[in-house]
């Protein structure tokens, strides 16, 4: 069997379209002094506030490594901070500051601006999310499926 070119891989294509939009993402979150895995534990935070690090990690679907120093790094800029569950203390709650909530509002602007750069329509955009997450489900079940003893 002989492998498809580049240009007709899927996984090109979605690499090829994040990496575009990480680099458009890039100039407008950097006056908000975001980086982009920041900007997104923010969205998930202004959508759920309080909550433990393994809820925000399967939230943003960062393992562990990679939610800690992003976490830290949004603390240390004084726009979360991470508290001691009151039922168990070595569990971590994360919770947004009032300079945390604020900047929800001032960065709305972006994500209109991104949505005028893309040609799609409302309906069109929501087949696309819809299709990737299909993608990441299925590649997901194959995984669980793969570690499940036969």
């Amino acid at each position: 069997m002989k492998t498809l070119p580049l240009d007709d891989q899927l996984c090109f294509a979605l690499y090829s379209a994040t990496n575009a939009l990480v680099r458009r993402y890039r100039p407008l979150l950097e006056p908000f002094d975001l980086t982009y895995p920041q900007y997104l534990v923010m969205l998930a935070l202004w959508q759920q506030d309080d909550v433990s690090l393994g809820e925000l990690g399967r939230a943003t679907l960062f393992d562990s490594g990679t939610l800690t120093p992003l976490v830290k790094k949004l603390e240390h800029k004084g726009v979360l901070q991470r508290l001691p569950s009151p039922d168990d203390e070595r569990v971590k709650r994360v919770v947004l500051t009032e300079a945390g909530k604020a900047l929800e509002a001032k960065v709305t602007p972006v994500m209109e601006e991104m949505l005028c750069l893309v040609s799609l329509d409302k309906e069109g955009l929501v087949q696309l999310r819809t299709l990737a997450r299909q993608v990441q489900r299925d590649i997901e079940r194959w995984e669980q499926n793969k570690n499940q003893p036969a």
